[in-house]
């Protein structure tokens, strides 16, 4: 059985249900929730002119392997109504893998760890919730020491 993160995140139409509705198909086609952390707002980051998102992190238990988990992932987010027009733009839904047990993938498809997560306060609030200790398996340090050390001034504050 695999452990993997994820961070579910969105910033269109009704946030919560969007974000209840993805818990609901990654337990229906990539495997059990275990862990789950609460919401985040979170400001808009890399496109600042739109609508606050809404994160959460989940841990899941699946038999999946990391290539097939990112497959379900997609085919989730375009059953959602998730239309990929431009980078950092608003989003219906978006699922991110941020850690699959200590596995590196670095292929042109998928990348894991996330390249990104250390630099993004929104990725690590929700996920230091949840498994503070987990050690990024090529930066040493655990989730904790990255939100520490991370230079986003962004605020990323619990939905109430």
């Amino acid at each position: 059985m695999n452990r993997a993160y994820l961070l579910t995140g969105t910033n269109m139409g009704k946030r919560e249900q969007n974000l209840e509705t993805a818990r609901e198909w990654i337990e229906a086609e990539c495997g059990k929730i275990s862990l789950v952390s609460s919401l985040y707002e979170t400001a808009a980051w890399g496109k600042t002119e739109q609508p606050a998102f809404l994160n959460q992190a989940l841990e899941i238990q699946t038999n999946l392997n990391a290539a097939q988990l990112i497959r379900h992932i997609l085919k989730i987010e375009k059953n959602m109504g998730r239309v990929r027009e431009e980078k950092y733009g608003p989003r219906l839904i978006d699922i991110d893998i941020i850690f699959f047990d200590d596995e590196i993938v670095a292929t042109s498809f998928l990348k894991i760890p996330h390249p990104e997560m250390q630099n993004r306060r929104f990725v690590l609030v929700p996920l230091n919730e949840i498994v503070p200790d987990f050690i990024h398996p090529v930066l040493k340090k655990t989730v904790q020491e990255l939100l520490d050390d991370c230079p986003d001034p962004l605020p990323v504050k619990k939905h109430a």
